[in-house]
């Protein structure tokens, strides 16, 4: 299959199918159009990266559903002078989309092999708004906290306390929250003040478990 191939099926996806699925944001559009997706997906997968569905990456993680990262970014509500932490990295992919809306992103992965594929992956794509780290993400990444929005790709059993801790004042985190294999809700909380939090439940979800100190 060749780039032009490629091109059309990304338009296609979010031009025509990831509106009439309810996603408006045009920052979140014209980011997604402007990542290539197959080039974050597995070689025997890469005729599949514009289908709207999660896709192995191996180590038992999945590169998530194209209308779930569009979904998730346009609850974070990002502006261009923010900074953002994601957890998970995976294959960098929704880190790339990231990078296009915000002014910096750093990302954390647990798997050394993930990490390091990630941060070639990102560096060879000419992602430079984009620090990649190998760590627990449940704890976060407090040396360079607070954050104005944190993204969680994966499902913990609650919010844990330390990525709670590291949102600045009016700063969003959107995560999966549930069982590992049972309901899931996608969750966004608002710090409003220091000890003060908005929780809102935006809809159900299914993710990997989020492992870690403060995860499962």
């Amino acid at each position: 299959m060749g780039e032009d191939d490629f091109q059309h099926q990304r338009e296609h996806l979010i031009r025509d199918e990831l509106p009439q699925l309810g996603i408006q944001d045009e920052a979140v559009l014209q980011a997604m159009m402007s990542v290539p997706r197959e080039h974050f997906v597995s070689d025997e997968n890469r005729e599949f990266a514009y289908r709207n569905a999660p896709l192995p990456i191996g180590f038992g993680q999945t590169i998530s559903q194209p209308l779930i990262v569009a979904y998730m970014i346009e609850a974070l509500q990002l502006s261009s002078d923010e900074r953002v932490l994601e957890i998970g990295t995976g294959s960098g992919y929704a880190a790339a989309v990231l990078s296009k809306i915000a002014k910096e992103v750093l990302t954390v992965e647990r798997h050394p092999k993930l990490t390091a594929s990630a941060q070639k992956r990102l560096k060879r794509l000419g992602y430079d708004n984009i620090r990649v780290f190998q760590s627990d993400g449940t704890l976060g990444f407090p040396e360079c906290a607070p954050y104005a929005a944190i993204i969680v790709a994966a499902c913990g059993p609650s919010v844990p306390p330390p990525l709670l801790e590291q949102l600045e004042l009016g700063g969003r985190l959107v995560i999966p929250v549930g069982e590992k294999q049972g309901s899931q809700k996608l969750v966004r909380v608002t710090r409003q003040a220091e000890n003060e939090f908005k929780h809102e439940e935006l809809g159900f979800v299914h993710f990997v478990p989020l492992v870690g100190e403060a995860g499962w």
